[in-house]
């Protein structure tokens, strides 16, 4: 039987967590044998999971990362278990996705791994790798991760460095780390993350692109919308959605409050995954609903919803763009990263950055035409090109590719 072992930070909870668990559902569909291996959080799993690490080796990792800018470094005893466990469960291939989270030492793991000769893939979530700290950059057009980052304008950012620069160190440590390593290929789930890989230390890998995938038996058209509004107190009003794991500038926020200001009152935004303090300080026009991971209700507000919004300015691929087609909703975003690729004429628009006035009549001609004018593009757009079941797929695919195909059949 076949054995795949996945890395990553979370388990069946957020985007990341939910694609390894997809994948996971995959191979055990294939008779496989699946095992998740996991720093922060998880949800129930159909996988055999493993937790990396405990409370003191999350804090110390936490204060290395805050204070020294050592994020990725921290985590040594957790990083020894992991490596003893996998040692033990003796995978046919490991998987990695993100690695970064205050959970494991990327230099220790990358040493093991160089050096075990099994086939490893790394899935690319976004930035961090081929940077000396940060995980995006696209909103302020750095350029020194191909170079040599220094002095580094996003230190106070996650993975937030409050007193020490080690920006410069810690992009050649990890050039350094990957040069010997032959036995890695890499996976990016966008067209334009590929581009920047293509120009970064990570470059001489094998790349592929396999897409991120939706569940569409899961994400699709709800018949709750009615339910939905009178929950939330939308009533009669056009539904304008923003969904996100974490809200920040980077997110839009600052643009879906200047947008509230101008949109006319039968309209309202709804934004979920808010914290409660960000709830607290909504202003007039926005309905703040708190992350959830119950993936029938965030289909149901989907479905309800007449716009998906995703003023991202720094997507590597743009999952709330592709679940809201699932449910049949079109999406307006921002012209920027990874996230025009997602949207054709027919599934929504895309408009410039900050621009709130286009963003404004973008609104408004897509509620002219009516929800109904894109709901089929959008559910067979999500069904064509980004159903989970074949996307990851194509993950299996690989795995035999690169392991010992008898193994796998």
């Amino acid at each position: 039987m076949a054995v795949v072992f996945q890395i990553n930070s979370g388990v069946n909870i957020g985007s990341t967590g939910r694609i390894a668990e997809q994948i996971g559902k995959c191979c055990l569909a294939k008779g496989w044998e699946s095992y998740i291996a996991y720093g922060r959080s998880s949800n129930p799993s159909e996988s055999k999971t493993i937790k990396i690490g405990n409370n003191l080796d999350f804090f110390s990792h936490v204060f290395l990362s805050r204070c020294l800018d050592k994020h990725g470094l921290g985590s040594l005893r957790a990083t020894k278990k992991l490596i003893k466990k996998i040692k033990e469960i003796k995978p046919d291939i490991v998987h990695l996705h993100n690695i970064h989270g205050y959970f494991i030492n990327y230099v220790v793991l990358f040493r093991y791994l160089s050096k075990s000769e099994l086939p490893v893939i790394w899935t690319l979530h976004d930035c961090w790798a081929f940077t000396g700290h940060c995980s995006y950059f696209s909103n302020i057009k750095c350029e020194k991760w191909k170079v040599g980052c220094e002095k580094c304008p996003k230190k106070k950012y996650y993975p937030k460095s409050m007193i020490i620069d080690r920006s410069k160190r810690n992009y050649f440590l990890k050039k350094n780390t990957y040069k010997s390593i032959t036995n890695i290929t890499l996976v990016v789930v966008s067209k334009w993350l590929a581009s920047l890989v293509n120009e970064s230390i990570l470059s001489h890998f094998t790349l592929r692109i396999i897409n991120n995938g939706v569940d569409v038996d899961a994400f699709l058209p709800s018949p709750n919308t009615a339910l939905i509004r009178e929950k939330y107190g939308i009533k009669n009003r056009h539904m304008l959605i923003g969904v996100a794991t974490s809200w920040s500038i980077s997110k839009g926020w600052d643009d879906y409050c200047s947008l509230s200001k101008v949109l006319p009152d039968n309209c309202v935004i709804v934004l979920i995954g808010l914290t409660r303090n960000q709830m607290r300080s909504l202003p007039v026009g926005i309905i703040g609903i708190e992350r959830t991971e119950n993936v029938k209700e965030l289909a149901s507000l989907y479905s309800t919803a007449d716009i998906v919004l995703n003023l991202s300015y720094q997507e590597t691929f743009g999952m709330t763009t592709v679940e809201g087609f699932s449910c049949g909703t079109p999406c307006i975003a921002y012209n920027t990263t990874a996230s025009p690729d997602l949207i054709t004429p027919e599934t929504g628009l895309v408009v410039e950055p900050g621009n709130i006035e286009q963003l404004k009549c973008s609104i408004e001609e897509i509620l002219r035409k009516g929800k109904i004018y894109y709901t089929h593009n959008c559910r067979r757009r999500a069904e064509e090109l980004y159903n989970a079941k074949n996307q990851y797929q194509k993950y299996l695919q690989l795995y035999m590719e690169l392991a010992n195909k008898s193994t796998f059949c």
